[in-house]
């Protein structure tokens, strides 16, 4: 009887449909919460049943830090050869889809998650491997009729690479960063011709690989200078912006990314998780609301807020934290999401889902928890979604019954691989 109740209870699940829902660029909303509050089909109760669905070799190349974007019915992913490639989100009916829709002409190295609005995907690049320059790249998100596309645009950064920093669209503008120090600002239309000058920059005191996240008006952008940036997002009116206030991190942002919640900027440094008031303090420099700190061990990652909790990884595990703090300037954590086995980091961003959290590990996982936690100081994972390939620095886009997520590392290859109830 019990063995009959699972099986009915997974077919029950598997022929439920899912609400059909894009994630139309890294961290989900535009706020980059990570949380996808509409899915109706993977849940604490059904994604234990989750197994492997399919996979391609994007090329046969890696994929580092590059996040799957999801749109109507397409699944977009960039590998570090320098190609963007588009996948029907549904597969190709076997467990190996070599044959992606269309992939782009060559642009040197892709560490970035692609970012669609409009009818357009963009996706920053290190479009020369000798000289580091950069380029924002547009393309049509319906391909161009050809197994291989050319940009409709680039917007040009110069000599400064983008390397983790993600486009961010905000009311006709595309924002990125670069590893030069500076924030851009395109016309989401282009220009025209087919290499764009920025509307307006913004100089930041560090490199970056952060996001940036516009709320309110205000652009926010993380830099490994140690400082959180806030600049208006319409521009100062002049080519170079200077930022409306700046905050102190606790150290360098490495590959985080800023998310509003409630009012509030959420970002991780390498040594710490730091909370701001997102309308400034009126002065220059802001201290922040609250912080957890650890100098012995590394944060990863962006946070993903949702339903009153922060969650982001710590080393080898993601730590919870209540969203509003704890009323003092220091805080710790609520619970941890531990996995079990081989221990690496989560350098991966996690993802909430209907009362899930996932994330990938550099152990070949993909692990799921409960994201309420489980009554507990520390949690084991409820799932484990096994790839090929070890790094899984790549975040989980989390749609329509489907888990979507890179790797990389296995024989210098890559992969996309798609996990959901079969």
């Amino acid at each position: 009887m019990r063995a009959f109740g699972t099986l009915a209870l997974m077919a029950v699940f598997a022929a439920t449909p899912a609400l059909a829902t894009d994630w139309p660029h890294f961290r989900f909303d535009e706020h980059h919460t990570g949380h996808q509050p509409f899915e109706t089909t993977l849940s604490e109760t059904t994604v234990p049943f989750a197994g492997f669905l399919w996979q391609d070799e994007l090329n046969g190349e890696l994929v580092d830090f590059s996040s799957p974007a999801v749109v109507n019915g397409v699944v977009y992913i960039g590998n570090v050869d320098g190609t963007l490639l588009a996948y029907d989100a549904q597969g190709c009916g076997s467990g190996f889809c070599e044959h992606p829709l269309w992939t782009s002409t060559y642009l040197a190295q892709i560490v970035d998650s692609p970012a669609v609005a409009n009818g357009i995907v963009y996706v920053g690049s290190q479009t020369d491997a000798n000289s580091n320059d950069g380029k924002l790249d547009a393309f049509a998100a319906e391909g161009c009729g050809h197994p291989t596309c050319a940009p409709l645009w680039q917007g040009d950064a110069g000599s400064e690479s983008i390397l983790e920093s993600s486009p961010t669209v905000w009311k006709g503008t595309v924002f990125v960063g670069s590893f030069g120090g500076t924030l851009f600002a395109f016309n989401a239309e282009g220009c025209g011709q087919a290499l764009c000058k920025p509307m307006w920059t913004g100089a930041l005191g560090g490199s970056t690989e952060s996001t940036p996240v516009v709320h309110n008006g205000v652009v926010f952008i993380g830099a490994d200078d140690g400082k959180l940036y806030a600049f208006k997002a319409k521009g100062c009116g002049r080519r170079k912006c200077t930022p409306l206030w700046t905050a102190d991190t606790h150290g360098p942002v490495f590959e985080s990314s800023p998310a509003i919640y409630k009012g509030a900027v959420y970002i991780g440094s390498n040594h710490a998780l730091s909370v701001f008031d997102a309308d400034g303090c009126g002065a220059a420099t802001c201290a922040p609301l609250w912080q957890a700190i650890d100098d012995d061990l590394y944060f990863n990652g962006s946070p993903a807020v949702a339903n009153g909790l922060v969650y982001i990884g710590l080393e080898s595990q993601l730590n919870v934290y209540d969203a509003k703090g704890c009323g003092h300037p220091v805080c710790r954590q609520k619970f941890v999401l531990f996995g079990s086995g081989e221990q690496a980091n989560i350098a991966s961003s996690p993802t909430v889902a209907n009362g899930v959290v996932y994330a990938g590990r550099n152990t070949a996982d993909v692990l799921a928890w409960p994201a309420a936690g489980c009554g507990h100081p520390s949690c084991d994972e409820i799932w484990k979604g096994r790839t090929d390939d070890p790094i899984v620095s790549s975040s989980p886009t989390v749609v329509n019954g489907r888990i979507y997520i890179g790797g990389s590392d296995h024989g210098f290859r890559g992969r996309l691989y798609v996990y959901g109830l079969q």
